[in-house]
């Protein structure tokens, strides 16, 4: 097991580098920091081809960089954008497909910010960054192990305790990631009782609302308020897991 660090950030010591090495130091394997600033980012470039080797070699790729401003560092955006054409094939249509090269693999995400804790979680200041380097890994094929957010950092020098074990643990998670890790079977579980759920929810307030009025609606009337409130609690649940997902503490 092949384990690469990928360092989007300007400080070697700092929050973000730290974030990475507490994860690297969790996996107890062969691992190597890359600091994208000791690298030329252009396209084609001989430092890219660099890159592109030790990717290869890579099993499972971390990715840490900051948030600034609401969305994800420049030195981690260029080196993304740098890789679209390595990383991805085009057809006729202009439709993405990942190269054998890189699927498969795995990859977690590392990100901090100034923000408070609650500000994140109400803005979701960490969230576009996040959203960026997911978007990239996965049209490229690679599957995701999971990801940490640290906030508060214009006040900190160093990591909590807390923070520390967490990080430790997304480690040994990547430390025993499988080769192929197929998870359509889950979402088609997890899709199931989503949709279970909120059938039976529906059913619930429907009823309960038809109670309190004391009236009894036609097949057509019954159905229209079934459909309506059964759509409305499931965008606000699918909302939830597709948008407000990203751990924001």
């Amino acid at each position: 097991m092949k384990i690469i660090g990928i360092a989007g950030c300007y400080k070697r010591d700092g929050i973000t580098g730290k974030m990475l090495n507490e994860v690297l130091k969790g996996t107890q394997q062969e691992t190597e920091t890359i600091f994208l600033l000791d690298y030329d980012l252009a396209p084609n470039s001989k430092d890219q081809q660099k890159l592109l080797e030790k990717l290869k070699a890579a099993d499972v790729w971390i990715l840490a960089a900051p948030t600034y401003f609401g969305g994800l560092s420049g030195i981690m955006k260029s080196f993304l954008d740098a890789l679209r054409a390595q990383i991805l094939r085009f057809d006729k249509k202009g439709d993405p497909h990942p190269l054998p090269t890189f699927k498969d693999k795995h990859y977690l995400l590392l990100t901090n910010c100034y923000s408070k804790t609650f500000e994140n979680l109400v803005t979701g200041v960490t969230d576009s960054a996040l959203r960026t380097m997911d978007k990239v890994l996965t049209t490229a094929g690679l599957l995701k192990l999971g990801e940490a957010v640290q906030t508060n950092t214009y006040f900190i020098t160093e990591l909590s305790p807390k923070k520390k074990a967490e990080l430790l643990k997304l480690g040994q998670k990547a430390r025993n990631a499988e080769k192929r890790d197929d998870q359509r079977m889950k979402r088609y579980v997890e899709l199931f009782f989503i949709v279970t759920v909120m059938a039976f929810i529906t059913m619930l307030i429907q009823a309960s609302l038809l109670h309190l009025l004391g009236q009894t609606l036609g097949f057509w009337n019954n159905f229209i308020s079934f459909v309506v409130i059964f759509y409305t609690l499931l965008a606000v649940t699918l909302h939830f897991f597709t948008v407000v997902k990203h751990k924001r503490k």
